[in-house]
């Protein structure tokens, strides 16, 4: 069905929408919901909105704008071709990029802060499929793609609609958090809620955020982003330029190279994220299993018929290959498992444009056969 060409954004730019009430799947309800939408294509609205439409989720520190964190992937003539398919990518629930989240302000006064409730991933697709079925009309999406958070809601999205879905990519994720995953992401949110200035969730307009909790968070997160061989090849035991980690009292002002690359990771999302996002978001992870309340795990991807097409990095750490193995095994209409071969660990899907161009034209090519089954 065609996309409502008024709903849609200039391209390369974004419009935020209104989804109204959005109650939670245990209850809470978030009064006048919005969601911000970037949406990717040449030519004009109209041209557009007739378009296969490809859905893209972003990962955890992700946003909207695809385009600028997804480089050599989406534009004209690239894997996902802005002149042949209307590209849509919304910021999610919760997060601080123009959707409603913790930072957002409460129609009561002030920010929702504390008051923002936990979110799942359901509930992160939930409010898309308001945004993009039942607001913009977009009733068949061609290929729902994603990574890591954005992979898990690619499999809600097979779950939950599968009637909207003509065929699903999700890429180096698993179908249910792991213990390992959980306990990593749960010290990451200890690092932000310890922050002196978390003020219980409720630091907003107070002048002061728990941004070295979030910088902490960071630092330990990008390691598990990583490949191990990649970050010694780089860095190895070298100090940083102008700084000695090798004398006779230690000082954090004496670092190793690899402190001060993690120390600039940390700094560049202090600049761009609410620390009340990272947890809210994080927290959605930790939450996140298909299986649940529906079955067991096997037998919930079994259920899945959905063309589901999965893909890993052979490098990474954070949702190990074997996760993917154990997808490719088990979902009920299962078309294709491509490794990504990487030093650079879970980041893979970013940094190897190459082989992630190759897997997403064999994904839409099948999917478009499929679009016509």
């Amino acid at each position: 069905m065609t996309v409502d060409p008024v709903q849609l954004p200039p391209s390369h730019d974004s419009v935020t929408v209104p989804i109204g009430d959005f109650t939670t799947e245990a209850g809470v309800t978030i009064p006048g919901a919005a969601l911000r939408l970037f949406a990717f294509y040449e030519g004009t609205r109209e041209d557009a909105a007739s378009r296969p439409v490809v859905l893209v989720e972003h990962a955890l520190t992700g946003d909207g704008d695809a385009a600028s964190w997804w480089t050599g992937i989406i534009g004209p003539g690239l894997a996902l071709d802005t002149s042949r398919y209307l590209v849509l990518c919304a910021n999610c629930l919760g997060g601080c990029q123009g959707s409603t989240g913790p930072a957002s302000e409460h129609p009561d006064g002030g920010f929702w802060g504390s008051r923002f409730p936990a979110l799942s991933i359901r509930d992160l697709v939930a409010a898309e499929k308001t945004l993009i079925v039942d607001i913009l009309g977009v009733h068949r999406i061609r290929g729902v793609v994603g990574a890591s958070m954005g992979g898990a809601r690619v499999l809600e999205w097979t779950l939950m609609f599968p009637e909207h879905v003509d065929a699903a990519l999700p890429i180096a994720v698993s179908a249910r958090a792991s213990a390992w995953q959980i306990g990593m992401q749960s010290a990451q949110i200890r690092f932000i809620t310890n922050d002196p200035f978390w003020h219980a969730g409720d630091y907003h307009g107070t002048g002061h955020a728990p941004t070295a909790g979030l910088g902490q968070a960071r630092r330990i997160a990008h390691l598990t982003y990583r490949g191990e061989l990649e970050l010694d090849e780089r860095f190895g035991t070298d100090p940083q330029s102008g700084e000695d980690p090798y004398g006779p009292y230690w000082s954090r002002d004496q670092r190793f190279a690899v402190e001060s690359y993690l120390d600039r990771q940390a700094e560049k999302l202090v600049e761009r994220f609410d620390p009340g996002s990272y947890v809210i978001l994080t927290d959605a992870l930790n939450r996140h299993d298909v299986s649940r309340g529906r079955g067991g795990l096997n037998h919930t991807l079994g259920t899945s018929q959905v063309p589901t097409m999965v893909a890993g990095v052979d490098t990474d750490i954070l949702y190990p290959y074997h996760q993917q193995e154990h997808l490719s095994r088990n979902l009920g209409d299962f078309i294709g498992l491509s490794k990504i071969t990487s030093p650079t660990g879970h980041d893979g899907f970013l940094t190897e444009t190459r082989q992630m161009t190759i897997v997403l034209r064999k994904f839409l090519a099948k999917a478009e056969l499929l679009s016509q089954r």
